[in-house]
């Protein structure tokens, strides 16, 4: 039978202090520098796509209304592109998430666990 003094508990929540160290640090740079990488750029791609598709809606009616197949006309094909690129986007996410920015987390996440960061705090 263990005893506490054999297995102290394990602290499982970083001081503030440590978040400002962990905050600071390179590995930190290198986690907001990879998920801002494809964040900002995606970001974008998608308030341009979706605001042309406003303002077709808007302004081009007549290019909107063009019969494409049966009832069906350009601007339902391009409103269900919407949904097509939302789901597109999630997944090229979860891909980048997995190959790119989960590694850079565990890193971060190590050094919390590790102590390196609540070292960094006592000097």
């Amino acid at each position: 039978m263990s005893t506490a003094q054999e297995n102290p508990p394990v602290r499982l929540t970083p001081s503030g202090a440590e978040f400002v160290v962990a905050e600071a640090s390179p590995e930190f740079a290198v986690l907001r520098k990879t998920l801002r990488r494809f964040v900002f750029p995606m970001t974008a791609f998608f308030l341009i796509w979706y605001s042309t598709y406003v303002l077709l809606s808007t302004f081009a009616t007549g290019f909107m209304g063009i019969k494409v197949w049966g009832d069906i006309n350009a601007g339902l094909l391009l409103g269900l592109a919407q949904f097509v690129t939302t789901f597109a986007i999630t997944g090229l996410y979860v891909r980048y998430a997995d190959t790119k920015i989960d590694p850079a987390a565990a890193v971060v996440r190590e050094k919390f666990e590790d102590g390196t960061y609540a070292a960094e705090v006592t000097q």
